[in-house]
């Protein structure tokens, strides 16, 4: 039997393997909308992959004249009843994908910049919380991405040495965070484009990524390719 490239995965969670990304964006729009606020083109897009400290502190340097708190209850509304109308949508694949790596007998890791019960939520909604061994929240950590330290906490979490992992992500603060935990990166951009500069390999979505990166045997005409500048 060939010996498996890697020993662990680890999984960015939103955008990566849950479709939450467009939920919260939406969310973000209506909430402000009810303060009668128009955000600026791409300004939220900008706090994907962002940890709860910095979008906070990016809210208020952008919009100070806003009720912080009150802001905050709205995108928390709104957020839920997003939810309630889509519920738990997943990334293609992000089912398939679990259960493939599973089978092949390797423990799986959440690195999340989502607050540990927002990210035990949504993967309990997905029906996918059983699978992960290990679930690093931005609770978990002093410094949330794009430093490495949740990558790192994962891996040693799981018991393998960050160079035998290998690590999903679709924003470039993420695989920036990856990367610099010496892990190799598949990158699967979401609503906003990527840069693939701190990824091992670009994908067009979850299993071209484990194709590329050799997790999975090709079955199908390559959808995936190196990133444009493959870190070492």
């Amino acid at each position: 039997m060939t010996a498996l490239p890697f020993a662990a995965v680890i999984f960015d969670l939103d955008g990566t393997l849950v479709d939450s990304e467009r939920l919260a964006l939406e969310a973000g729009r209506r909430a402000f909308r009810r303060f009668g606020v128009t955000v600026t083109p791409g300004f939220l897009e900008g706090l994907i992959g962002r940890d709860r400290e910095t979008v906070a502190q990016v809210f208020a340097a952008q919009y100070g004249d806003l009720d912080q708190s009150a802001l905050n209850a709205a995108i928390r509304a709104e957020s839920a009843a997003l939810r309630r109308t889509e519920g738990a949508p997943l990334k293609p694949f992000a089912r398939e994908l679990v259960a493939e790596i599973a089978a092949l007998g390797l423990p799986m890791a959440v690195a999340t910049s989502s607050g540990r019960a927002a990210a035990e939520a949504k993967l309990a909604r997905a029906g996918l919380r059983a699978a992960f061994r290990v679930l690093v929240s931005a609770d978990c950590v002093h410094r949330p991405k794009p430093a490495p330290e949740p990558y790192l906490l994962a891996a040693a979490r799981l018991g393998h040495p960050p160079a035998r992992c290998l690590a999903f992500e679709d924003s470039d603060t993420g695989a920036e965070a990856a990367h610099a935990a010496g892990m190799r990166v598949v990158q699967v951009p979401d609503l906003v484009p990527g840069s693939g500069r701190h990824a091992h390999h670009m994908a067009v979505d979850l299993r071209a990524g484990a194709q590329a990166a050799g997790l999975l045997p090709s079955r199908d005409a390559p959808s995936a390719q190196p990133a444009g500048t493959s870190p070492e």
